[in-house]
């Protein structure tokens, strides 16, 4: 599903983000990104999504070369990704329901058919009855809910998460991340960075960065 093979990335000044990373990540995994700030993580998830190119090696998604995709081909690329990014917001002048509609629009969908998948979506991460609230009213951990279902809405294959539980507590953190579970148990691939020791105590799989290098990674994978 994902694969990397040397991968390098480097931003102006020469500050390396990521140095000679290899990994792959099978078609249905969870897997969680683990290491200090700084350590490259939220890089490794921009250069899946390609939002960031590599600046040496091959990042590959379904089989597509990532540092070759054209603009045009971006589009057909994300609609395969949920994206849940620490920059990402909601936005404050629509209900939760629009916000969720939003993907789903900007693809060309009918506002009908926009409107009953955003619904499903928000069922899914238990907060169909807050579908006309203003985002702001809702707690933190419903906000990040929200954003799970917007990221979900178009029916991604592969979920890619950057500390998705950060700032929450313990009991928001749960709720969020049982969100995720249950996507990953319908069978979708999620990437997910995170801090958060409780969870990766548990996790089935996890990579550690430092400093842009790849030190550790239980149960190991090699790249076939």
């Amino acid at each position: 599903m994902i694969e990397f093979q040397q991968v390098s990335k480097h931003y102006p000044g020469n500050a390396v983000a990521l140095s000679d990373i290899t990994l792959d990540i099978a078609d249905g995994e969870m897997v969680f990104l683990a290491g200090p700030s700084g350590a490259g993580k939220s890089t490794l998830l921009k250069l899946i999504a390609a939002i960031e190119r590599p600046s040496s090696g091959k990042v590959s998604v379904h089989g597509q070369d990532i540092g070759k995709l054209s603009r045009a081909g971006l589009p057909y690329l994300r609609r395969n990704l949920g994206l849940i990014l620490q920059q990402q917001r909601l936005l404050p002048d629509r209900t939760v329901l629009a916000n969720v509609m939003l993907p789903l629009l900007v693809c060309g969908a009918s506002r009908a058919d926009a409107t009953r998948r955003a619904s499903a979506a928000l069922e899914r991460v238990g907060l169909l009855d807050k579908a006309l609230a203003a985002p702001l009213s809702l707690s933190g951990g419903e906000q990040q809910r929200v954003t799970i279902a917007r990221a979900i809405v178009n029916r991604p294959q592969i979920i890619l998460a950057d500390e998705p539980t950060a700032n929450l507590d313990r009991d928001s953190a749960n709720q969020v991340l049982d969100a995720l579970k249950s996507f990953h148990g319908a069978g979708v691939t999620c990437v997910i960075s995170s801090h958060d020791e409780q969870i990766l105590g548990t996790a089935a799989r996890v990579i550690y960065l430092k400093q842009g290098q790849l030190v550790d990674s239980w149960p190991a994978r090699t790249t076939a």
